[in-house]
């Protein structure tokens, strides 16, 4: 599927993406009413989502992943760029805040399933509230508690845990209503965010299945927003590297992992422990790369101030195979035969080798 076609004028089509992102940017303002310093959270961020896909987003903490949901999301205003959902731009259609239409077609689902419910509620009112909002009830009550009955099944509890209350629920029993809160309302697109770290290893693997099965059954499009690699190369079909607010290399996910092109996903990669693999990039290097380039204009990785990659946009390269999508925004990247990638300046570059990353969720 083509994740680069315009919208018609006729309206969405197949090859519309179910959302796409253009340049969003944002900055946080510092100090007080009258102050003109900001950090910059995100520049420049082009994203594509096609329906019925699954896309990554990695990164460290810090680089940006959850700025660029809540502003996805409208939960926060972003400074520059568009947000594009169906080929139309939502922040020019819903100047001032989302409408209840954009929030039945994109929905959220947050990290911490303790926090985003409430505990005075039965886990019937959480369900029930979202289909009255959205006028998904059915008209009469036989019709409302059968769907109620639908959804909590849906997502692999039984119907009697309607009248359960959050804290009677495991973590994972609760994030799984947090998920048919979010399927109430029928979205197109659902954002996750971190939605297994804080669960038990041994029930990560079936919130996993469950967002991939919600996707083959009903064709959502989600972006699974994460930190751990080996759940993004499990669940996602493309993977998007973030790094100090900016999205550095995306491809497909076992493309990518295997051939790692950007200097900051080396590093990533170079994290997941790999006994077939000798030596790592020290990880106090990574997290000074991340503070200088968040403090500045100029590359960290490059070293060097006077090369082009301080001074001008880096430019995208296409990463072997046309076919898979893989490209990386890097000055410093030099294919050469046999594989794709690059090395920093007096380092070698990492084997290309992901057989020991496994879903170990």
């Amino acid at each position: 599927m083509s994740h680069s076609a315009m919208p018609t004028s006729s309206g969405p089509t197949d090859e519309t993406p179910a959302l796409e992102i253009r340049g969003l940017g944002k900055q946080f303002p510092l100090g007080g009413l009258f102050s003109r310093e900001s950090v910059r959270a995100l520049h420049g961020v082009d994203l594509s989502l096609g329906r019925g896909e699954i896309v990554a987003l990695v990164g460290e903490s810090g680089s940006g992943k959850s700025t660029l949901a809540r502003c996805v999301a409208r939960l926060e205003r972003p400074t520059t760029g568009e947000i594009l959902l169906d080929g139309v731009d939502v922040l020019k259609r819903d100047r001032f805040q989302a409408s209840r239409a954009f929030r039945a077609q994109v929905q959220m689902v947050f990290q911490d399933p303790f926090g985003s419910l409430n505990p005075a509620h039965r886990i019937e009112h959480f369900l029930r509230r979202s289909l009255t909002i959205h006028g998904k009830t059915g008209g009469s009550e036989k019709e409302t508690q059968r769907r109620l009955e639908e959804l909590i099944t849906t997502v692999g509890l039984q119907p009697d845990m309607l009248n359960s209350y959050p804290h009677e629920l495991s973590g994972g029993q609760r994030q799984r209503v947090a998920i048919a809160r979010a399927l109430a309302v029928e979205p197109e697109v659902i954002l996750a965010d971190e939605p297994t770290s804080m669960l038990d290893v041994s029930v990560r693997i079936g919130v996993l299945n469950l967002m991939r099965k919600l996707r083959d059954d009903k064709g959502i499009s989600m972006l699974y927003i994460t930190h751990d690699l080996a759940s993004a190369r499990y669940l996602a079909d493309r993977i998007a590297v973030m790094f100090a607010g900016e999205i550095v290399e995306q491809g497909e996910s076992l493309d990518l992992l295997a051939n790692p092109a950007h200097p900051y996903t080396q590093l990533l990669v170079s994290a997941v422990p790999d006994p077939s693999r000798a030596g790592s990039y020290d990880p106090v290097r990574r997290a000074e790369l991340r503070q200088a380039v968040m403090a500045s204009t100029s590359c960290a990785l490059e070293g060097d101030p006077n090369q082009a990659c301080s001074s001008e946009v880096s430019v995208r390269h296409q990463v072997g195979d046309p076919e898979n999508r893989h490209w990386v925004r890097c000055h410093l990247y030099r294919p050469w035969a046999g594989a794709g990638g690059h090395a920093l300046a007096g380092e070698p570059a990492l084997p290309a080798n992901d057989t020991e990353m496994k879903a170990s969720a």
